[in-house]
Formats: C-alpha cells, sequence, structure tokens
C-alpha cells in the first residue's frame, strides 16, 4: 500500500498549500480592499505652516480615510483637479475658485478659514513702509530698489500680490520694480530668499509664523482689509472625472466644515498663536 499512500500525501500537502495561498490572497485582497484614501491638492501655505500635520491625523481617527496631499500653488492646485489628478482641492484664491466651479469643476465651493496677508522685510526697514496700508507700503517700495520677492508660481499669495500691486496703482505689465525678485517657488523658499537678501515678501502668516529663517525679517504691514486671505475646499467633480472617488472626497469636505473639523483647526497653534481661523456657514 506504500506506492498509493506516497501520492495521497503528496495530494494532501499540496491541497492544503493550495488552500493557505488562497487564503493569504483573500487576506490581501481585503486589507487592499480596506484602505481608504484621497489625494488632494493644496497649497504651500496649508502644508508648510504645518496645519495639515494637525488637521488630517484628526480626519483619519474620524473616518479611517488618508489624504495624500500634493502641494503646489493654487494655480496648479486648481490644474492638477482639471486633470482629474486629485479628488479635492483645498485652496486660497476666491476668483480663481469661482471660475473653477463655473467650468464644470466641481459643483459646489465651501467656505473652510481664513487668516492674512502680511508683508515681511528687514527689521531697519529701509524702503520705510512699515504700518498699516498696503497700498502705500507698495507705492513707496515701486521706486525704491529695494528687493521684492515674488512667489512668481501663479499661487494664490502670487495672485493676492499681483492685485495689491494693482490697487497700489503700480502697473507690473508695463514695468516692474527694479528691485523685484520672481522666484517661480512656494512660500518658505520665498522667505529663504527674502532672509538672504535683505528684501522684502508677501506671504500668508501662517507660514511666516511657522517659518524658521527669520534672520533679520520682521512684519511689516499687517491689518489692512485688503490682506484677508480666504481658504476654500472643493471636491473635483465626478462628471468631469468619473474615477475621481468623490463620495471620500466629499466626506473629507463635510467634516473640515463640521464643528469637528472646525474646532481642529482652530486648536492649531504655534507659540501659543493661533495660524487659521474657521468660517465655515453653519
Amino acid at each position: 500500500m506504500e506506492h498509493l499512500t506516497a501520492p495521497l500525501t503528496r495530494l494532501r500537502r499540496r491541497a492544503a498549500l493550495a488552500l493557505l495561498g488562497a487564503a493569504a490572497l483573500t487576506a490581501w485582497g481585503g486589507a487592499a480592499a480596506q484602505e481608504k484614501f484621497i489625494v488632494m491638492a493644496s497649497t504651500t501655505s496649508t502644508e508648510q505652516s504645518g496645519l495639515f500635520g494637525h488637521l488630517l491625523p484628526a480626519f483619519k481617527q474620524a473616518s479611517g480615510i488618508e489624504v495624500r496631499v500634493v502641494a503646489v500653488g493654487t494655480g496648479q492646485a486648481l490644474d492638477t483637479g482639471r486633470r482629474g489628478d486629485a479628488d479635492i482641492v483645498f485652496v486660497h484664491d476666491f476668483m480663481a475658485e469661482e471660475k473653477f466651479v463655473a467650468e464644470g469643476f466641481a459643483t459646489r465651493r465651501r467656505n473652510v478659514m481664513y487668516n492674512d496677508f502680511v508683508l515681511i522685510g528687514p527689521k531697519a526697514d529701509p524702503g520705510g513702509v512699515k504700518g498699516g496700508d498696503i497700498a502705500g507700503a507698495l507705492r513707496k517700495l515701486a521706486p525704491s530698489q529695494q528687493p521684492f520677492v515674488s512667489r512668481g508660481d501663479k499661487s494664490g499669495t502670487h495672485a493676492a500680490e499681483l492685485r495689491l500691486w494693482k490697487a497700489a496703482g503700480v502697473d507690473m505689465a508695463a514695468a516692474r520694480p527694479a528691485g523685484y525678485r520672481d522666484c517661480g517657488c512656494g512660500m518658505g523658499p520665498a522667505l529663504n530668499m527674502a532672509s538672504s537678501l535683505g528684501g522684502y515678501v508677501l506671504a500668508d502668516r501662517g507660514t511666516w509664523l511657522s517659518f524658521k529663517n527669520r534672520g533679520e525679517l520682521a512684519v511689516l504691514v499687517e491689518g489692512d482689509k485688503s490682506l484677508f486671505n480666504q481658504y476654500g475646499v472643493m471636491v473635483v467633480n465626478p462628471a468631469k472625472h468619473p474615477h475621481v472617488k468623490a463620495d471620500l472626497a466629499q466626506r473629507f469636505a463635510d467634516w473640515v466644515v463640521s464643528p469637528a473639523g472646525q474646532q481642529a483647526i482652530a486648536a492649531y497653534r504655534i507659540g501659543g498663536e493661533q495660524l487659521f481661523f474657521p468660517n465655515a456657514a453653519p
């Protein structure tokens, strides 16, 4: 009977291995199915300020959904959404956001939070701009030869800067100020460049508060109502891009404007100072 027993043993062994393999594949497939994530295109200010390091773990704990952030300028973030390479966008250029909705790439835009822009420059203030009037400050800087660092990256901050120059009566299309430096970079690198040059730069307050390499830089102009900086969130429209995870993205959009999300935003502080102020509609 030995010649029968050996083949049977081998068959049992193969069957057992097959069952183990199937179980492993089932377990792996189940784990993969349970992994839930969305891609969010957002700004360098929300990333470099440290807000997302505080906010996104709270959302994951509440929902089980991981958020993977692509941090670029607002213009690039919106273009990422237009291509369908993100499920949701979280940015700060109201007019560009309204255009995004009007084009059908989102069906709704919601206010989330605000802070403000500040004009940063050398503590000695060689341009003589310190105060609360941003238009007056830019009018002084334009002919002064003082270095001014611009993001130059179609970000929300860059768009705000260009609007402020225009409001100050400076025609950037005709002739840029002699000291103007266009870095084509994020907020952190722009601040680093201003620090190294001893120059001026428009920054969002959140990134400034988290910025470590301040050198001789300080806040020189703040408090002007035109420096208000609103952030909004939009889920990418699945009618444009059927593959986007609109349901999961909507859960983040709903959470970040909910009492829990708004409280998490308000709780984020550096050195005791609040960086963003929730203002979602009830």
